[in-house]
């Protein structure tokens, strides 16, 4: 190995143990930021700005070796991040997420791996040593994996609807177990491990990051990409024990943390356990969706939904993932700013897990200015419902599915919801009758207070929002 110049740093310096505080607390505050859309910005920037701290300490350490190479790296992956993230569209944003969550996982699995060939190439690894680096082995290649098959599914490489192979769920348990005895005998055989067992441990983490993923629907997928950003953290934490790096403790135990914290909060507003949302399958398109029963609704066009909204004292729109799909967000803040030349009232709802990651609805207004007070969660929004006089949904389905509380043998029974059921008037902008994610009619649809604007969301709102300022 090359080593640093001897003008290089030492880890155990008092400098470097401040530099690694500084950074670390710049990341807390940057996730503290983070909290609220108006300082989320200046949060991302302030965790980069300690990432970028943490990284220049690190290498001017003297246990850093081949200096070029590394070099090529940090090039290497800047170039591809920066093209990759001005070139990518808001509407793709949750597969980037996933996609760069992966690159994490696979980082610290890789960084194990290494660390476990250098360890063992010099004999005996110590245990306090050898367990961090196969749980970041294990944890980091199940993420990895996992994270590239959310990507494809939220890309429409692999399809949205679950994968479901015979017996899979037992041969995941099968899998885990046999994982799980390969690292109990590389443990125990710490003193000379075999790399042939370390490698076929990596191999079995990479199928179980595949199967873990592939039973699971579109409509949960938010909730994958949460779990699997902690299982990134995890890992990370792991390697940092294995390379005794502080910084890389902190950091892992912050992503690790929070993505489980935000994990358990989602299923909670789908009113769902986390062992529900991972094994049950939910996202299939029934076939029964295929047969729904024919049922009448209420159709109207842009210049009556213009008159419903132009003479409202009140609106709540409800965005979707139609809406990402659509671009329409901009389009929307028209139709808003118009409506509010009239002194109506706007307000948009944003549930929990619309979209397909979180804080997703959130992301896309921002990007067209709405208003941050105009945002109200559901919990906010749900007792103004009556008093509203339109609620218009933009390409949500289940999220505003009544049989959610009506009917208790709905897959989806009991996930709380938007309801825009009890608002008086209901205008629902979508493209067809088609069901959500999980697979079954919306009973919205077919109210008496409903009315359906068969159309592209895009198109509608700029139409409607033309005939409102004619109003």
């Amino acid at each position: 190995m090359i080593q640093a110049p001897t003008l290089a740093l030492s880890q155990s310096s008092d400098f470097v143990t401040a530099c690694y505080i500084v950074a670390f607390s710049l990341f807390i505050l940057g996730i503290r930021q983070g909290t609220h859309p108006r300082t989320a910005r200046r949060g991302n920037l302030i965790a980069a700005a300690g990432m970028l701290l943490a990284i220049a300490i690190t290498l001017s350490l003297d246990v850093v070796g081949n200096g070029a190479l590394i070099l090529i790296g940090i090039l290497l992956g800047t170039g591809v991040g920066v093209i990759a993230s001005i070139r990518v569209q808001m509407t793709q944003m949750p597969q980037m997420v996933a996609l760069y969550n992966g690159v994490g996982g696979g980082a610290a699995a890789l960084i194990s791996w290494s660390e476990f060939r250098h360890a063992s190439g010099a004999g005996s690894i110590p245990l306090d040593i050898f367990v961090p680096i196969l749980f970041s082995t294990v944890v980091g290649s199940v993420s990895f994996w996992g994270s590239n098959v959310a990507f494809g599914k939220l890309q429409d490489i692999l399809p949205s609807r679950p994968i479901l192979l015979p017996f899979q769920h037992i041969f995941n348990g099968f899998l885990l177990a046999a994982i799980l005895a390969g690292c109990v005998v590389l443990g125990i055989d710490h003193d000379s491990p075999s790399e042939a067992l370390f490698i076929a441990v990596l191999i079995g983490a990479a199928v179980l990051g595949n199967l873990f993923v592939l039973p699971i629907g579109g409509a949960d997928m938010p909730v994958v990409i949460s779990l699997l950003n902690a299982f990134t953290g995890l890992a990370a934490a792991a390697a940092g024990f294995a390379l005794d790096n502080v910084v890389l403790i902190v950091a892992g135990t912050l992503v690790g943390s929070s993505g489980t914290i935000l994990t358990i909060e989602m299923s909670r507003a789908m009113n769902r356990s986390i062992g529900n949302l991972l094994f049950s399958g939910f996202g299939a398109v029934s076939a029964a969706a295929g047969e729904r029963e024919e049922r009448p609704v209420s159709s109207i066009g842009p210049e009556d939904a213009a008159i419903k909204l132009g003479y409202a004292d009140s609106v709540v729109f409800v965005p979707g993932y139609g809406m990402a799909v659509a671009q329409a967000q901009h389009a929307v803040k028209e139709l808003a700013d118009e409506l509010q030349k009239r002194g109506v009232e706007v307000n948009f709802a944003i549930h929990p897990v619309a979209g397909r990651m979180p804080g997703h609805m959130n992301v896309l207004l921002a990007e067209a200015d709405v208003p941050y007070e105009q945002l109200k969660e559901m919990e906010e929004i749900n007792p103004e419902m009556p008093r509203t006089d339109v609620a218009v949904v933009i390409g949500a389905n289940d999220v505003t599915n009544p049989a959610a509380k009506d009917d208790p043998d709905s897959p989806i029974a009991g996930m709380p919801i938007i309801e825009v059921d009890q608002a008086r008037e209901v205008i629902v902008i979508k493209r067809s009758l088609s069901p959500g994610f999980a697979g079954i009619d919306n009973d919205l649809f077919y109210k008496e207070n409903t009315s359906m604007l068969f159309s592209d969301a895009k198109g509608a709102a700029s139409d409607i929002a033309a005939q409102v300022e004619e109003l």
